[in-house]
């Protein structure tokens, strides 16, 4: 890995092709394609990633919680070329192959619950969750929807509408899709109440009862969606009454609770799914990024007689399910249980929580620090006591660890929230030497 003047003093470390190459990608990409940093990958494995100038760099960002089982595990690459050399496509719609149907029982296996469940399977977690949608509204014939502040569920029309922060993701982009409602979410750092958990009292979910009265009445609502942890919204993870309190609200009023685990799922939060740490049981998941190490592979599981309330044809697409995607999910769910990756992901998270709250001691502007297994964020703050969000500093701070070699990112609806969604194949030296590169990071942006 090389030091942060070496990288300054190479121009980021940036060779001719590099240069040739960004000169392309302005010249033919569309500027709404947005890049963090300047470098093109040519391999990666376990938690490092090299680029084509041969500069290698930590991984905390994981292909955004794509890569939980690391980069080019050995075993799924194996099975994604054997799968390669026999079927690339057929469309499961016309001619079936058994990886779909063995991966559909698979996940109904995994899944929470011990009732009947079925499985279908599209490319994106956006389409998963506008395939979810779909399926609440034929099963209940209600047409609207809850959402939450502060989610993520997509960049779709209607995930989009679903999706709570407005730039980049919505702005000029309307008029956005009817029947989707909006409610405040357990932001316990920023509670809109101006509460404090636990004395609060959970008002959070007190305010169904004036919302289902002020925004819409119950029996026109077919689903609520949730991320267990909201993901680009900051990493929120909710009190352990909130999920379970969600989930009492819809069985009182005939909603069908989905649990979008596109994030959150596949040993990332130290169990397989995130709605374990809560007890809940969703009646449909929606499922994408770590479930295939990399290729595009989304789902959605459910209770049967909710999934099989489309009639044939009313679900699916062309490429949904491809055979070497669901060969690699097969291979990807094979090794995280092998691993046991769900406890490398509760000692990750725990290692680097730890280390974030010893910084938090030294760097009041770390107003928090969340962490729910292998998701963890620190959210920045110019003042402690007044949280004024600290956006730039975020930034600045993620610039200077891509000049250490070090690769995160930044979330949160203020921008100011930077979050670790390391490879769960990362190893203890590794995670060490980068979380070592962050307190450098900081101490130099925030130091000043």
């Amino acid at each position: 890995m090389l030091t942060g003047q070496e990288l300054q003093a190479a121009g980021k470390g940036q060779g001719d092709r590099t240069k040739e190459l960004l000169q392309k990608k302005q010249q033919y990409v569309s500027q709404g394609i947005s890049n963090l940093a300047p470098i093109f990958i040519e391999s990666a494995k376990g938690a490092v990633l090299r680029d084509i100038d041969q500069n290698t760099y930590i991984d905390l960002y994981g292909g955004i919680g794509v890569i939980n089982a690391g980069h080019c595990p050995q075993s799924v690459v194996d099975a994604i070329k054997a799968q390669a050399d026999k079927l690339l496509h057929s469309c499961f719609m016309v001619a079936m192959y058994d990886s779909y149907v063995e991966l559909a029982e698979k996940l109904t296996q995994l899944t929470p619950g011990d009732h009947a469940k079925k499985a279908m399977f599209v490319n994106s977690g956006a389409e998963a969750v506008e395939n979810a949608v779909k399926i609440a509204r034929a099963a209940t014939g209600k047409p609207g929807v809850i959402a939450f502040e502060a989610g993520y569920h997509g960049r779709t029309l209607l995930t989009m509408t679903l999706t709570s922060k407005v730039k980049p993701y919505k702005h000029q982009f309307g008029p956005f899709a009817p029947e989707v409602y909006k409610i405040p979410s357990a932001y316990c750092y920023r509670c809109i109440y101006k509460s404090t958990y636990p004395e609060c009292g959970m008002h959070c979910l007190e305010a169904f009862e004036r919302f289902f009265i002020s925004e819409v009445a119950p029996d026109n609502i077919s689903a609520m969606i949730i991320e267990p942890v909201q993901g680009e919204g900051g990493f929120i993870v909710p009190p352990k009454e909130f999920l379970p309190g969600l989930k009492q609200i819809c069985e009182q009023n005939d909603i069908l609770f989905i649990a979008d685990e596109v994030q959150t799922g596949f040993a990332r939060t130290g169990k397989m799914f995130a709605v374990e740490h809560y007890g809940v049981t969703p009646d449909l998941m929606t499922l994408a990024k770590g479930i295939a190490s990399g290729m595009p592979l989304s789902a959605v599981v459910g209770r049967a007689e909710v999934m099989d309330a489309p009639t044939p044809g009313r679900v699916g697409g062309t490429y949904g399910g491809n055979p070497v995607a669901c060969a690699a999910a097969l291979a990807t769910l094979e090794l995280m249980a092998k691993e046991d990756l769900s406890a490398r992901g509760a000692k990750i998270g725990a290692t680097i929580s730890g280390r974030m709250r010893e910084l938090q001691q030294r760097f009041p502007q770390i107003g928090d620090v969340r962490e729910l297994g292998a998701m963890v964020a620190i959210e920045l703050v110019k003042d402690p006591a007044t949280k004024a969000p600290a956006k730039d500093e975020v930034g600045q701070i993620i610039q200077a660890c891509f000049k250490r070699g070090v690769l995160t990112m930044g979330a949160g609806i203020f921008g100011n929230v930077i979050r670790f969604l390391p490879p769960l194949a990362i190893t203890d030296s590794q995670l060490d030497s980068a979380l070592d590169a962050f307190a450098e990071a900081l101490a130099e942006v925030l130091g000043k």
